[in-house]
């Protein structure tokens, strides 16, 4: 299982933790501050992340969901102080959309798991949350400030984090490069274009997806907003509409 995560360094505080060997490609981001730490997403929860951020600081760490789906709580079992959004809370209570043996189907698909990794045991993180979020909160890491964005549309409680002093914003599901998924009945096409619409007028320097390609630029954020705004003035932008291919990402409606 050693080498399940890849750590990548985005500057001497910012840690990426990648799970390459499963087909999403989920990154999580470790923001280090001068008195405590945010891990933004918590992976798989395959393998154990708390170790792999325990090799990277000693501080307190609050764990944030972009969403709560499967792929992106996995983890959270190790850090009793996480944070997520007022919308998704009965998905951390047993009222999660898909069933549990669609998620482990998921798990195993087109995924080199490690050796004595028993999927059918695989299991929904559920709990509660230490903090509630609604969208706007600040939160301050120790000369370190993150701001919480809710972006709804690829889920009611999606959310970005946004800091400014950095020009970094962490776009969670939002944003990648690949096929963008908004066609499940808790996505909301309409909302995924609002939540664009904010994502392209900040003024970034760095995006970081939470799956796929790490070689993105800002830029990708104004071309996935104006495609949003052409499918609704085509009538498109909604359930059924089908999948629209942009060369380095798609989106499916």
């Amino acid at each position: 299982m050693k080498d399940w995560f890849t750590i990548d360094k985005i500057d001497e505080t910012t840690y990426i933790i990648s799970e390459y060997r499963h087909w999403e490609e989920t990154h999580c981001y470790l923001l280090i501050g001068s008195k405590r730490c945010l891990l933004i997403d918590t992976g798989l929860g395959i393998c154990n992340i708390y170790d792999e951020v325990r090799k990277l600081t000693d501080k307190p760490v609050t764990a944030v969901a972009t969403h709560i789906h499967w792929d992106h709580i996995g983890g959270h079992k190790y850090f009793p102080d996480f944070y997520v959004h007022k919308a998704e809370l009965e998905w951390l209570n047993g009222k999660f959309p898909l069933s549990i043996q669609t998620v482990r189907d998921m798990v195993v698909d087109r995924c080199d798991l490690p050796e004595g990794f028993d999927a059918s045991k695989y299991e929904m993180f559920q709990g509660t949350p230490t903090k509630v979020l609604n969208g706007g909160e600040i939160i301050d890491l120790g000369n370190r400030k993150i701001e919480v964005l809710h972006t709804a549309g690829h889920s009611p409680g999606h959310l970005c984090f946004w800091e400014r002093e950095r020009g970094y914003i962490f776009t969670g599901d939002l944003i990648y490069k690949d096929t963008l998924f908004a066609y499940y009945p808790s996505t909301d096409p309409e909302a995924y274009l609002q939540s664009l619409e904010i994502i392209a007028a900040l003024p970034s320097n760095r995006l970081f997806p939470a799956h796929h390609s790490l070689d993105i630029q800002p830029e990708i954020a104004v071309r996935m907003r104006d495609a949003f705004r052409e499918l609704k003035a085509q009538g498109k932008l909604k359930h059924g509409a089908g999948t629209f291919d942009y060369g380095d990402w798609a989106v499916w409606l």
